[in-house]
């Protein structure tokens, strides 16, 4: 299991979007969107090959299927990093290994990407939603194509009143995410050309 990204949601893609934006000071690059979900994203690239994206409901799509993903049906108030996501290279034994219901694989596309999802039936992942999605991209990633913009994770802080336990379920080996205990909550600390910023 290794971090891929993490997602930042609001009401609108434009709030989310302008979110990103005010508190790292660099713009983010056109996503695109998820049929199956309904939902709409932008992108922005960080070092390492990871990257942020923010992702709301598309007003426009019909999705074809629900409850959607990062539980965004059940969203509500101001924008705010509510996923992470980890990939792995063999998505249906990652989840048979896991002693939590992380969800069940979802085949996914935007534009020429492909990969499968772990999605719950709620929408809701366990720890109340602080437990990571999971990913198998099926092809190219995403990280690549993005223009970088100076940008770094330095540290995704995942705060939950039982870290400890959430950490010790995760076969992840990465310094840059820590757990603390406290009110379920995401936190990113960023180098940017404007130096650490915070965005939560």
């Amino acid at each position: 299991m290794e971090l891929d990204h993490f997602a930042i949601a609001a009401n609108t893609l434009a709030e989310a979007t302008a979110h990103v934006e005010e508190a790292l000071g660099v713009p983010m690059q056109p996503g695109g969107e998820h049929a199956v979900f309904g939902t709409h994203n932008r992108l922005l690239g960080l070092a390492d090959g990871l990257y942020l994206e923010a992702i709301a409901i598309d007003p426009e799509a019909t999705p074809q299927r629900q409850p959607r993903w990062f539980d965004l049906d059940r969203f509500a108030g101001a924008a705010r990093i509510t996923n992470w996501i980890c990939r792995s290279s063999d998505l249906d034994s990652t989840l048979a290994a896991l002693p939590v219901d992380a969800g069940a694989p979802v085949s996914l596309t935007r534009g020429d990407l492909s990969w499968q999802m772990a999605v719950p039936k709620s929408g809701i992942l366990p720890y109340d939603n602080i437990f990571p999605a999971l990913i198998q991209w099926q092809g190219p990633h995403p990280a690549p194509r993005l223009t970088q913009q100076g940008c770094s994770l330095r540290r995704l802080v995942v705060s939950h009143p039982e870290a400890q336990a959430l950490a010790e379920l995760l076969p992840l080996d990465d310094a840059r995410v820590v757990f603390e205990p406290g009110p379920a909550a995401l936190r990113a600390e960023i180098d940017t050309p404007h130096g650490l910023r915070h965005l939560s």
